[in-house]
């Protein structure tokens, strides 16, 4: 009964031949990490990956906050499956959390009410001269990234363990809302019990840290955030998070959302710069990964070609422990060893405990 019971938590993954959608903001946050993932499947794990550039945003930002009606998005989401058929596939991979819940709202919506679907494709038609062609199957990245695993570990350069003490890293692993919150069936584990990052921290020597506010939002929230007044609802749920997560002292946290990725990390400067509070060991923040960059240390690339750089929480501690090498000297150079700024540290001056420090920048 167990075992059968857990099969309603699993999802069909397809294995090869992927149509790729980037996502506008993470192109934005953590420009490595999407070409990190193509990198990995194609340099290491061999399989067929298509990135399109006739792809556009899906505009999930603007409908989640009443800028763009549901007519158009379905309409901008319907081209999107018309680029994939045209290019010869069927395995949609969306790179953002909220597009995958775009994408998955949307058909739901066509199964629920056929007649949008039906309007949908004349609109598209109109607009574009396409036909609307549903995927077989849709996945977010890391869907598949969790699926190529346990080849990824066999390839492994390095582990998730502190080479010191040959202890598991302490791995926090924080599930985007819009992952699985939305249509449970759709996420590895539903809302439930996500497995979709711990699988990874499994399967590659990490422990998962289970703490209070697991499940918690980051507080991102497209009302919280683009309007600067609901600004602190957002840092108050990361901070929320992060003092749940500290007692249990764990070496980095890793999200499958790029708004979480980013929030959780810059949310640690300003907490740090507004109260002189941290969360990590020696002064520090807890360092903050996407997926992508775990696995690219996993495999042992460059840090800073993973763009780690961009983090406002440093990740040498973290590089450390995993005996990962890196030139220090080379952390903020840019395309022809251009300087490109150093951003603000999330880390104060002091020896234990925590208090009002000096901001270190």
């Amino acid at each position: 009964m167990r075992r059968a019971s857990w099969q309603e938590y699993q999802k069909d993954i397809a294995a090869d031949n992927y149509y790729y959608a980037r996502s506008c903001i993470r192109q934005n946050f953590f420009p490595g990490s999407e070409r990190a993932f193509l990198d990995i499947l194609r340099r290491n794990l061999g399989v067929d990956i298509f990135d399109d550039p006739l792809h556009t945003s899906c505009t999930g930002i603007g409908y989640h906050s009443d800028v763009v009606p549901l007519e158009t998005i379905m309409t901008v989401v319907a081209r999107q499956f018309a680029l994939m058929a045209e290019a010869g596939y069927e395995n949609f991979v969306s790179s953002c959390i909220t597009s995958f819940g775009i994408y998955n709202e949307i058909l739901n919506t066509w199964e629920e009410f056929p007649e949008t679907e039906e309007r949908t494709r004349r609109y598209l038609r109109e607009a574009t001269g396409r036909e609307l062609v549903k995927p077989r199957s849709i996945a977010h990245t890391s869907d598949i990234m969790f699926y190529h695993r346990q080849a990824i570990a066999r390839q492994a350069k390095h582990k998730l363990q502190n080479v010191h003490t040959g202890e598991a890293l302490r791995v926090v692993e924080h599930i985007g809302c819009h992952y699985a919150k939305i249509f449970p069936k759709s996420g590895i584990g539903g809302s439930e019990f996500p497995y979709v990052l711990a699988g990874m921290i499994e399967a590659w020597g990490g422990e998962v840290v289970d703490y209070p506010e697991r499940r918690h939002c980051c507080g991102f929230g497209f009302r919280n955030y683009l309007v600067q007044a609901n600004r602190g609802s957002s840092i108050a749920n990361s901070q929320k998070k992060l003092e749940s997560m500290a007692p249990y002292k764990p070496d980095f946290i890793v999200a499958n959302c790029p708004g979480c990725a980013m929030f959780l990390d810059k949310w640690q400067y300003a907490i740090a710069e507004m109260d002189g509070v941290t969360y990590g060991a020696n002064g520090r923040g807890i360092p903050v990964l996407t997926y992508e960059e775990m696995a690219g240390l996993v495999l042992g690339y460059d840090p800073w070609e993973l763009g780690m750089q961009f983090h406002q929480v440093d990740v040498e501690p973290l590089l450390d422990k995993m005996g990962v090498a890196y030139d220090p000297g080379a952390k903020y150079l840019g395309a022809g060893g251009k300087y490109i700024g150093r951003p603000g540290v999330a880390a104060v001056n002091c020896d234990a405990g925590r208090g009002v420090y000096e901001i270190r920048r």
